[in-house]
């Protein structure tokens, strides 16, 4: 029987002979071999330093430098934690940083990579907005610098990329049906670059919202703001924007960045064409200003001049609600049958349904656009007057002359059944101002003289007067709305009449209230009114307008009394001599206007011959009736035949003239 041969055993350890490896055995030991080989490395390097001496070069005790600077980070762990050394080693490393850290930058070689990289990520955006729309994130990181020019850059730059990519239509935000419907591809896309778009959007508002109360950046984070609200106004986040500028004038004094706020509102107003941006900002304002208490600037509230509803809006409108005028229903004339032209049955239907769909498409185009403007109109129009009313109920001093003169251009918006309300607030204003002004010149309490020196009581009339007047002729039927509302402004014309003569005293009738005025060297001269009433009118032009709707109205030359005419012309003549060469021609231009309509009325006045009033005319009366001008002769003409000025010549010689035509 044949033996079979033994099996061959694998050997499972390894060989004691040697470190070698055995033929067929796993290499188990190839890190310990590694380690070995390294530790040998190290070995032969010479740690020490040869210094030739007589017996030869031998080596130096002192380690070698280069070795011990070149050590590894490791190598300094081992050793600590060999030494066990704890508190000195702790303090070496505090004393001597890390020097793999990087030395930092300068900052221009900071500022100009940040340009770089700025130019870069907004040109890739740019290119392709819907495939590097992500990218809006590096140009946010970027701005999160602390260093303000980075900061400002990288704001600049995400303005100039939104300006250029944002879509002329609102973005929706996606509902949770939105996310689980099935779309194409191509949605999907859209769909993401609009959300990624609108996302970064709102995180630049809500960032400049933050960096508009930081001293460095205001500047620049409100100039953004402006113009993300101007060149963007339809897109998102047009709350957010408008609320950052308001706040910004939500202040008595205004601070640096105010007048580029207003030019934005004043920009924003004129170019909504249908009023969803106009009403919000009103709106907002208006809150702002009742919450505020109506310590605001008058420049703030003169905004609302700039409104398109001035002359756009039609109707009449209150504080409550607005009339509408009822259409006439305009019915086209039927064609008799001669002159109709003769169409088969398919012509007339197919006419019919041309008809049919240019109907529904003037309905597309323009029942969205006139009828949601009128509405945001009347709605901003009430908005308006319940801020002007406001204030003229709370008498708050520094706002008056900016409601005057809002009330005075809104004045043919204005319904019928404010106006007695109007004008009792109007006379009440100008009884105080002129009871404020009394008490200022009769009591030497400084104080008190320099309040009714900062109202500027003149200017205050005559805008009450204007407005006045122009609630009157702001109508389409000025007699018959005079006669059916009773409305009696002889106070007004007694009021103007009053403060003709202190006018032509005034050193400051040729400059407007924002005219910078010159600081007398002696200390005479009255201070300037600080926060005065009126923007641009210069008491002159507001002294005209009054004169033009006292004594020039529109209706009928009869329905001024002559007695008035005649009294209020003796009085401009003799303010003329006190008037500058300016003042003085624009009143003589009216007077030759007066004397060429009203020539049979005042020529008496030039005839010392033929005098039709008996006793003496009293020029300090405060009645026109009783100052008894037709007992006076315009003897001020001779002595303005010799002014200086050649204009004043010449208009003396035409009203003299219009007088010598009446006698012919």
């Amino acid at each position: 029987m044949a033996v079979e041969p033994a099996s061959k055993r694998r050997r499972l350890s390894p060989s004691k002979e040697g470190n070698g490896p055995v033929p067929g055995f796993a290499k188990w030991d190839l890190e310990q071999e590694y380690q070995q080989r390294r530790q040998k490395k190290e070995k032969s390097k010479n740690d020490k330093l040869l210094v030739r001496t007589e017996k030869g070069w031998e080596e130096h005790e002192r380690l070698n430098e280069s070795h011990a600077r070149n050590a590894s980070p490791q190598d300094d762990e081992d050793s600590m934690l060999a030494s066990g050394d704890d508190e000195d080693s702790g303090v070496a490393d505090l004393q001597h940083p890390a020097i793999s850290e990087k030395p930092a930058l300068p900052l221009k070689e900071q500022i100009r990579l940040a340009k770089e990289d700025l130019a870069r990520i907004a040109g890739h955006i740019s290119e392709s907005p819907e495939e590097n729309i992500a990218q809006l994130r590096q140009l946010a990181q970027i701005g999160e610098s602390e260093n303000v020019t980075i900061t400002k850059l990288a704001m600049g730059t995400q303005l100039a990329v939104f300006k250029d990519i944002v879509p002329g239509y609102r973005i929706r935000p996606l509902s949770k049906d939105d996310l689980q419907a099935k779309v194409s591809k191509d949605v999907k896309q859209l769909r993401t670059f609009e959300q990624t778009l609108l996302a970064g959007y709102k995180d630049y508002v809500h960032v400049l919202s933050k960096l508009c109360g930081n001293q460095h950046l205001s500047g620049v984070a409100i100039n953004c703001v402006a113009t993300l609200l101007t060149s963007l106004p339809h897109f998102n986040c047009r709350n957010d924007l408008i609320a950052v500028i308001v706040q910004k004038l939500g202040s008595r004094t205004l601070a640096p960045e105010a007048p580029r706020c207003l030019s934005a509102l004043e920009q924003l107003f004129q170019e909504d064409e249908e009023g969803h941006a106009s009403l919000e900002v009103v709106s907002q304002l208006t809150k702002m200003m009742k919450g505020k208490d109506y310590h605001i600037h008058e420049s703030v509230l003169n905004v609302f001049l700039h409104l398109r509803l001035l002359s756009e809006f039609i109707h009449k409108a209150s504080t409550t609600g607005v009339d509408k005028d009822e259409e006439p229903s305009q019915m086209p004339k039927k064609l008799s049958k001669k002159d109709r032209e003769f169409r088969t049955k398919r012509e007339r239907k197919l006419v019919k349904e041309r008809k049919q769909v240019e109907k529904e498409m003037k309905e597309a185009d323009a029942v969205v656009s006139y009828e949601e403007r009128d509405k945001n109109q009347a709605e901003t129009l009430k908005l308006v007057f319940v801020a002007y009313f406001r204030i003229l109920k709370a008498r708050v001093q520094h706002l008056m002359g900016a409601v005057l003169e809002g009330l005075a251009k809104y004045s043919h918006l204005i319904n019928q059944d404010l106006f007695g309300d109007i004008l009792e607030v109007l006379r009440d204003l100008i009884t105080e101002a002129r009871i404020s002004l009394e008490a200022g010149e009769e009591d030497d309490n400084e104080e008190l003289a320099n309040t009714a020196t900062r109202r500027n009581i003149q200017r205050e009339t005559l805008l009450c007067i204007i407005t006045a007047f122009a609630l009157l002729q702001g109508q389409l039927d000025v007699a018959k709305s005079a006669s059916s509302l009773h409305l009696d402004l002889n106070f007004f014309i007694t009021q103007l009449y009053r403060t003709i003569l202190p006018i032509g005293l005034d050193p400051d009738i040729e400059l407007s209230a924002k005219t910078a005025h010159l600081q007398d060297p002696n200390g005479l001269a009255t201070p300037l009114a600080q926060g005065a009433k009126v923007n641009v009118a210069t008491t002159t032009v507001l002294l005209l307008r009054s004169l033009q709707s006292v004594l020039l109205p529109p209706t009928a030359t009869k329905s001024v009394p002559p007695v008035r005419l005649a009294a209020h012309t003796k009085q401009l003549m003799t303010a003329a001599l006190h008037l500058p060469a300016k003042s003085a021609a624009a009143i003589l231009a009216l007077l030759q206007q007066i004397t060429k309509v009203h020539c049979g009325k005042v020529a008496s006045l030039w005839c010392t011959e033929e005098r039709r009033g008996d006793g003496v005319f009293d020029a300090l009366s405060e009645e026109v009736e009783s100052s008894n001008p037709f007992a006076a002769t315009i003897w001020e003409g001779e002595v303005l035949k010799m002014h200086f000025d050649p204009k004043v010549r010449e208009m003396v010689g035409k009203m003299e003239a219009n007088i010598k035509e009446a006698r012919k």
